[in-house]
């Protein structure tokens, strides 16, 4: 198996290579980064291994991705770059039009091609619960025939590029399935994010800046869990244990409010609760995401394994430990 990984200098990205390394029988692992604001070279530095290969370069460009498919003899692609950050979506959406959806259209023309070829791959789309749209309380998780509806700009380039590949299945008969996946967190996260924000900000000793009233719920996951969800779907593929336009939906059953995550974090760095400051709400700020993940469990026989407790203090102790990569990384825009 030679993999190609879009985006694996980010930050599930770069949980992704470490873990495809590990599995046995993976001969290559490509990494195609073009390392904008939150994809950090520093987050592989300490990948020593032969069968690793970072390239410098954008989705975007189809002879690129062409050509590194024909010469490192690619049999996978894990799709995972994008643009990501809602606040960015709603300040510009050009960006994650060009990344997310033409991007997205690069890369499956050139599996189109390969497989005009005769060099046949198989592409893992790596997409998000936002997809879904917004949950009141009382209604159940997402699951994966639930309809798509996508209520902000970046939700929409998503949702956008997932039906992008269920039309090329459709029309060209390609080998690809889709991933979505509730809010991560863990080490490496761009601190525009909210717990990495948050435990950065209470650091520091500066406000802790909360949008509304801070009730909105996510189901939040561990990215190491993610990681390993993509790449058991990956090989479920791979061996032909699933078929082309499968989705599959990875949660953890772990509903937090955002003002929760906020008092959590205070509670971890020591800090005061006069530090939080709620300010205006974002426009479009869906309350609620739960995820249904009983398919994969029973499919992939995959299920979440870091508890929520330990995760989120090993994380917050991440963040305290590595002070370099936060200066290298820590933008103020956010």
């Amino acid at each position: 198996m030679r993999i190609l990984i879009t985006g694996g200098s980010g930050f599930i990205g770069n949980h992704v290579v470490r873990n495809a390394l590990l599995i046995p029988g993976v001969e290559r692992v490509v990494n195609l980064d073009a390392l904008t604001y939150s994809g950090n070279p520093e987050n592989l530095s300490d990948v020593e291994d032969e069968r690793y290969r970072f390239v410098h370069g954008s989705i975007n460009n189809g002879d690129l991705v062409s050509n590194l498919i024909r010469d490192e003899h690619i049999s996978v692609i894990l799709h995972l770059a994008a643009e990501s950050h809602v606040d960015r979506s709603i300040n510009s959406v050009q960006p994650f039009i060009e990344t997310n959806v033409d991007g997205t259209r690069v890369l499956l023309e050139s599996v189109v091609k390969s497989m005009a070829n005769d060099l046949p791959i198989h592409f893992v789309h790596v997409s998000t619960d936002e997809v879904y749209g917004s949950l009141e309380k009382e209604d159940s998780a997402f699951s994966e025939t639930t309809p798509l509806n996508p209520r902000n700009p970046y939700a929409a380039s998503k949702a956008a590029s997932d039906m992008l590949v269920q039309a090329f299945i459709n029309t060209h008969n390609i080998s690809a399935i889709i991933t979505r996946c509730s809010n991560n967190y863990g080490p490496r996260q761009y601190p525009e994010k909210l717990i990495p924000l948050m435990t950065l900000n209470a650091l520091s000793n500066n406000h802790l800046p909360v949008y509304g009233d801070g009730m909105q719920i996510r189901d939040w996951i561990h990215v190491e869990d993610h990681a390993n969800g993509v790449l058991s779907a990956m090989l479920a593929l791979y061996v032909g244990k699933i078929s082309s336009g499968e989705v599959f939906n990875f949660g953890a059953d772990n509903e937090q409010t955002n003002l929760d995550i906020v008092k959590e974090i205070i509670v971890q760095t020591g800090v005061d609760e006069s530090l939080i400051q709620f300010v205006q709400d974002r426009p479009g700020h869906d309350q609620r995401y739960a995820m249904n993940y009983q398919k994969a469990e029973q499919i992939l026989g995959w299920k979440p394994e870091i508890a929520w407790k330990t995760g989120l203090q090993e994380t917050v102790q991440w963040y305290m430990n590595n002070p370099e990569w936060v200066e290298s990384t820590r933008q103020n825009e956010f």
